[in-house]
């Protein structure tokens, strides 16, 4: 029996799962999990980049100690990146993309490059002020050296493989949320980065989910569908082609599979993306803030700091504006699910608004919209009602918009990763939706990550005979 081991690496923890087949179905182990955060560096807000690399090579270290492993692979999250030099050696930090640095780049874009319209016709990929494209536009002004020392661009996870193996492949599930892809064509718009100002030399030749990137201590490093939405959409157990998918963690990604991308002026209007899937297929889906708003605000309660080093201030004085608050309690998710249920509170906020996306204080910050919208929350119940309502309904609206946009019905959901254990806000979303909502598999992203290796390894024939094996 063979084992495979899924790195699955989310903004705020690291897990290693090893998988294998047993009777007919994939059964996993977490054998190895991390805190995975941000540190405050030259004024940016950035990922501990070698500890991130500590951490994967602890935890493969521990997997191998309780079986041989046929091959490994990684998943992030995406849009972020580094650059190395001639030598193989970082050049810039890994900032991450909750940083301010790209406020404005995309003004200043569609002012001396393009409109976003004709951006989305090509690339696919929704505006958010977070795309890699800003972020190298605002590298590009503030340190223009860094780009001129540059001889490659790594995503994180392809740069977590080059500390592994020493070779750098590119990976292209990634390497589409740059908004830097031709997405017809898969692969890198050349002229479009040249009217960037971009130095061509830097972006490699795109390799697809299954392709082997060398070895680690004699063990394979495989690629998976590397960014972990593509992953996660792996993992869906879809009972037909009436499905919608979501993958619910600190971002919910809410959509469909295309074999082609959908880049039309209604589409660029409602702001959905065209994301590169394992084997070619596209993503086409929401992007939606999802239990960033949660996570933030249980952190909050419990007095732990998203950014080591950012001041707290805003926060203590939010807390005192919620009565029930109380100091020095370990609030659980479960809590934090329970004192929102059975509460009356029903003011909402609009949750893809950008204010939440790296507030001083999310707390603070979803009082202040809901008093603009009628009434602040009084009481941690009425926050979290605030909040999960809020969600649901931005849920209801990207279904209702998807529909129009694809002309299809869509009669299920089907909810993938960790907010698929929410019950309470499941509930909520099935209410909102009027539709049939399925739960699971949690690992939904260290399942897809596993198939792929799976496939490439000779255990199934294909993706059909995979998500049958998936023990739900």
């Amino acid at each position: 029996m063979k084992h495979y081991l899924a790195i699955d690496i989310g903004a705020s923890s690291g897990r290693h799962i090893l998988g294998s087949v047993q009777d007919g179905k994939i059964r996993l182990d977490e054998v190895y999990r991390f805190a995975n955060g941000q540190i405050r560096k030259d004024g940016h807000d950035c990922w501990n980049i070698a500890g991130l690399v500590e951490s994967v090579k602890a935890g493969i270290d521990e997997a191998a100690k309780k079986c041989e492993i046929a091959s490994i692979g990684i998943d992030t999250w995406g849009v972020d990146f580094v650059l190395l030099d001639e030598h193989g050696e970082l050049c810039s930090d890994a900032v991450a993309y909750r940083d301010a640095r790209t406020a404005g780049a995309d003004a200043e874009i569609e002012a001396r490059v393009m409109q976003f319209d004709e951006l989305y016709a090509r690339c696919g990929i929704q505006k958010t002020s977070f795309n890699t494209i800003y972020q190298l536009w605002a590298l590009k002004k503030e340190h223009p050296e860094q780009l001129e020392k540059a001889a490659s661009f790594l995503m994180i996870p392809e740069y977590l493989n080059y500390a592994l193996t020493g070779n750098i492949v590119h990976e292209y599930t990634d390497s589409s949320t740059t908004s830097l892809l031709d997405a017809a064509k898969k692969d890198w718009d050349y002229d479009l980065i040249e009217k960037l100002g971009l130095p061509r030399r830097i972006f490699g030749r795109l390799e697809m989910p299954g392709a082997t990137v060398g070895e680690y201590k004699g063990i394979k490093v495989v690629l998976p569908a590397m960014h972990d939405t593509a992953s996660a959409y792996l993992a869906v157990p879809a009972r037909d082609d009436k499905a919608v998918y979501l993958s619910s963690g600190t971002w919910s990604l809410l959509g469909v599979e295309n074999d082609a991308p959908i880049t039309t002026g209604a589409s660029c209007a409602a702001n959905f993306t065209n994301e590169g899937g394992a084997w070619g297929r596209y993503r086409f889906l929401k992007n939606i803030m999802g239990l960033w708003m949660i996570q933030s605000i249980r952190r909050e309660l419990n007095g732990v700091q998203y950014v080591e080093g950012k001041a707290a201030d805003a926060t203590a004085e939010a807390l005192e504006t919620l009565a029930d608050y109380e100091k020095g309690r370990e609030y659980s998710f479960q809590d934090l699910s329970m004192m929102a249920r059975g509460n009356g509170y029903n003011v909402t906020v609009d949750v893809n608004d950008q204010r939440f996306l790296n507030p001083k204080s999310m707390i603070a910050e979803v009082s202040a919209a809901a008093a603009e919208n009628g009434l602040a929350p009084a009481t941690v119940g009425d926050l979290m009602q605030c909040v999960y309502r809020s969600l649901a309904e931005c849920y209801a609206d990207a279904i209702a918009t998807l529909s129009d946009i694809t002309g299809k019905t869509y009669t299920s959901i089907n909810i993938v990763g960790g907010g698929s254990k929410d019950k309470y806000l499941n509930s909520l979303t099935a209410e909102a939706t009027g539709l049939e909502v399925f739960t699971g598999p949690v690992e939904g992203t260290a399942i897809g990550n596993l198939i792929v290796q799976m496939i490439a390894g000779g255990e199934f024939a294909s993706l059909a005979e995979a998500r049958q094996a998936i023990d739900r």
